[in-house]
């Protein structure tokens, strides 16, 4: 049934919020202001139509928004954007009673995101790549993404076609793509089972569409070049479908942060260090220990410090930090600290920092809600939060990068 609201905020997720006497109605794609109609199903609602437009309306970029899951924003005018985006990072804290200086939102360009999720299936139309509906499994079909990078888009129908190739499934599927130096590496995960023709035909059409590297639920198929990434001067080949942070720039700005603050330490531990993007960036002024529960991504980790050059000692120790966090005693052998845990954050391990003396920590989140409970528990331990930085490495959606400076006075004994 339609009816007619009135949007009064932008939600965390980016989502418009009318207030009904039934409660809030979340309505997608719609902006602080605007008088709209929708298709209300429950606290949701399908927009139908904008009565009367906000000023900070936009023509969206791509054909596909509106009906794509992939972005949430592309309608707002790019200050707003930016100003909603950091105001997520400033409302975590304040949630959290943190008052403190968060600087203007690191912007991210168009057409720089080097790793992105695909979903596929086949159909009795053929077979569907791209993104899914919000909120739902509907696949929609794409053609273009403006905020993937030029080589994976030029790759759609290739992709496709090797999805199709790989296909013994009904269901949906995935293909994580990501731009190396040495090519496109091709992740592909619930495709079925990888019959010996089917392996063979997806082989000699990877050689022939010059992709890197094909894998298949975790096993090579085939791997004409080793894929490579810098991380600064270091190359690393991370393993088929491991963590890589999504837009190489945002990155590099991350670790310039993380360096800075960092510069003074000469023995430094990284926890949840995946295959070694702020390590071996560190590692050309100080000593690091690296720390992740992933093997394969301490292995990839450590090559890339064998063969890299000017770099001081690297050690590595696997270890699942939310069941075995390293204790503050170990952490006291170390005068700088770097942690950059998934979404769920680093709660047991924040405890462990803040009973410590490390005098200077970097956190590095994806999660404003975790990063503002961990800070919370650093800060009430005597940590001193100097700066916090947003950085928008997810354009258009409502996720953002954090990166929390904080310092603390050695204890004397």
């Amino acid at each position: 049934m339609s009816a007619e609201f009135r949007i009064e905020r932008v939600g965390a997720q980016g989502d418009g919020i009318a207030t009904t006497e039934r409660g809030p109605v979340y309505i997608p794609f719609t902006l602080a202001g605007e008088r709209v109609t929708a298709s209300r199903s429950g606290d949701r609602a399908d927009l139908l139509a904008v009565i009367e437009s906000s000023p900070l309306r936009v023509e969206p970029p791509c054909r596909h928004f509106g009906e794509c899951g992939g972005c949430a924003l592309q309608h707002m005018e790019e200050g707003a954007y930016r100003e909603w985006k950091r105001g997520r990072v400033v409302e975590a804290l304040r949630s959290r009673g943190i008052e403190a200086e968060v600087a203007p939102l690191v912007p991210c360009a168009r057409m720089e995101r080097r790793r992105v999720t695909l979903s596929a299936r086949c159909t009795e139309a053929g077979m569907l790549l791209g993104y899914n509906r919000a909120l739902s499994h509907t696949i929609i079909d794409i053609e273009e993404c403006p905020i993937a990078r030029p080589e994976i888009v030029a790759a759609l129908e290739p992709l496709r076609a090797l999805a199709k190739i790989l296909c013994n499934t009904d269901k949906a599927f995935r293909l994580t793509v990501t731009v190396t130096g040495s090519g496109l590496d091709i992740a592909v995960h619930g495709s079925g089972r990888l019959a010996e023709k089917a392996r063979n035909a997806a082989s000699d059409f990877t050689l022939r569409a010059g992709f890197a590297r094909l894998s298949v639920d975790g096993e090579i198929v085939i791997e004409p070049r080793k894929p490579a990434v810098l991380f600064g001067d270091v190359p690393v080949s991370p393993p088929p479908g491991a963590f890589l942070q999504a837009v190489a720039s945002a990155e590099q700005t991350m670790a310039d942060l993380v360096f800075a603050h960092l510069g003074k330490a000469r023995r430094i531990a990284d926890l949840f260090s995946g295959a070694g993007a702020f390590a071996l960036r560190l590692a050309k002024g100080a000593e690091i220990h690296a720390v992740e529960t992933e093997a394969a991504s301490l292995a990839a980790l450590d090559r890339g410090f064998r063969f890299g050059s000017g770099l001081k000692r690297v050690t590595s120790e696997r270890r699942d930090l939310f069941v075995r966090p390293v204790t503050a005693k170990e952490l006291n052998a170390f005068d700088g600290i770097v942690f950059d845990p998934p979404r769920a954050g680093a709660e047991a391990q924040s405890r462990q920092i803040a009973k410590s003396d490390v005098p200077l920590v970097a956190a590095v989140s994806c999660n404003p809600a975790t990063l503002a409970r961990d800070l919370t528990i650093l800060i009430e331990s005597g940590y001193t939060l100097q700066r916090v930085v947003p950085v928008d490495q997810f354009l258009w959606s409502p996720h953002v990068e954090a990166v929390a400076l904080l310092t603390k006075k050695k204890r004397r004994r």
